[in-house]
């Protein structure tokens, strides 16, 4: 009885609010920041930029996702994958979304300002408005190629964490922000796929709704073709030694498997599996890529 009632305890304030920020998908920006921070430099990450910029970079990536959470209310709570979500449910009000964002962004922006460069603190702050409003509040509603359009911003994370460390942008910082950007359509699209009917109900024209599964299976197949050849750019360029090809060609073969597999028989449930996998791939690359770097610097 006393286990029964401990799952049936309602959310605290703290738990509503930290879900606003969407931890998992703004965990796995940090991580892709901290590999581009270690990425930058043969040496070591001096603290003061570690800790500082992860933590700043992590508060504006909460703001940003919070304030998508404040702009798709209504859209939230027609799907019932985040109907469930304070913000859709009312338990927190547009304002109190709006304050709590403003206050994440702010600490962010001053984080990056003081332990970090002020290009850093712009490049971080301009990405996350492109992701809050140029990407949610205009192209997401707009067309069906959103995820592709507005990729780019949800790419940048390693090159801030680059940037934070050296204050410039090399070619080897973009070559990470391609992978990422390569990545999400076929990441993006095996959600969209098994969440389709969730989609249709928001009203946002997402591929399988305007253009069907078959159409988006197809998407997918193309991009995970041209993931597959992104990812090994980093040998190709001197960036990385052998261990990583090896993994980059292991690891970008299952992605493709996945994508033909879902190509030639379809099922929620393999659509579902592709999605997590894409989630290990990323951060399985972005790991043996800083491995690699480090065994040969």
């Amino acid at each position: 009885m006393q286990s029964e009632s401990i799952a049936q305890r309602p959310p605290t304030r703290f738990s509503q609010f930290l879900a606003l920020t969407k931890p998992r998908i703004a965990n796995l920006a940090v991580f892709s920041a901290v590999i581009g921070m270690f990425l930058s430099t043969p040496g070591s990450v001096p603290w003061r930029v570690l800790v500082g910029g992860t933590l700043g970079i992590w508060l504006l990536a909460g703001a940003a996702f919070a304030f998508n959470c404040l702009l798709e209310l209504k859209i939230d709570a027609r799907m019932n994958r985040t109907r469930h979500r304070a913000s859709a449910q009312g338990a927190i009000a547009p304002a109190e979304i709006a304050v709590f964002s403003l206050t994440l962004g702010a600490a962010g922006a001053f984080l990056l300002a003081t332990c970090t460069n002020v290009f850093t603190m712009w490049l971080t702050i301009a990405t996350f408005i492109g992701y809050a409003l140029i990407y949610t509040a205009i192209l997401k509603p707009a067309t069906p190629q959103n995820i592709v359009i507005g990729g780019l911003s949800g790419a940048m994370p390693p090159a801030l964490g680059w940037a934070a460390v050296t204050n410039t942008l090399p070619a080897d910082a973009w070559l990470l922000v391609l992978i990422v950007f390569v990545w999400t359509p076929p990441h993006f699209w095996a959600l969209a796929l098994y969440r389709r009917e969730d989609y249709r109900k928001s009203g946002l024209p997402m591929l399988p709704v305007t253009h069907g599964i078959r159409f988006t299976q197809l998407q997918i197949l193309l991009y995970s073709i041209l993931l597959c050849a992104v990812a090994v750019m980093p040998w190709l360029t001197g960036m990385s030694g052998s261990l990583y090809l090896i993994c980059a060609i292991i690891l970008s073969a299952a992605f493709l498997m996945y994508a033909v597999r879902l190509y030639r028989h379809y099922s929620d449930a393999l659509a579902k599996s592709m999605f997590r996998y894409s989630i290990i791939y990323l951060t399985l690359l972005f790991a043996v890529l800083l491995i690699d770097h480090r065994l040969i610097t």
